[in-house]
């Protein structure tokens, strides 16, 4: 909703009709930083699921909260020059990276548990819960 209110703001700041306006960089950047982060909330939202549903909850949790924060830094670093926006766009990945290998843990365990009977959920739950206040890190 931010984005989008960011979105008409610009819009109504600038001169003529629809979303055509050439010569408005402004209003060019803000659209494109509300692009760019609408094409990446449905992967955010499927490694997020998976690595609360497969993983653990709490730390997917806390790293989707910081996805959002990250998110927010990128579209504010996206308004001012195209270089602010970098460490927002490169922690985002990170975030993501991080939601992936623990969706991808979750799986593994699984299989261990279905093959070979071994579970290792406790240890994958600790390393994750461990690892996750290390996202803070810029």
């Amino acid at each position: 909703a931010f984005f989008a209110s960011k979105v008409e703001h610009e819009s109504k700041h600038c001169n003529g009709k629809g979303f055509q306006r050439p010569g408005s960089s402004a209003f060019d950047r803000v659209y494109t930083a509300n692009q760019n982060c609408g094409h990446a909330y449905p992967t955010f939202l499927a490694v997020l699921w998976c690595a609360g549903l497969l993983c653990s909850q709490a730390p997917a949790a806390f790293a989707g909260l910081m996805y959002l924060f990250v998110r927010q830094k990128y579209f504010v670093g996206y308004l001012g020059e195209r270089t602010q926006s970098t460490p927002g766009y490169l922690f985002g990945k990170r975030i993501i990276l991080f939601l992936f290998l623990m969706s991808v843990a979750g799986i593994l365990n699984y299989y261990l548990i279905f093959f070979f009977g071994s579970d290792f959920e406790m240890y994958i739950k600790t390393m994750t819960s461990a690892i996750s206040p290390l996202l803070l890190i810029p």
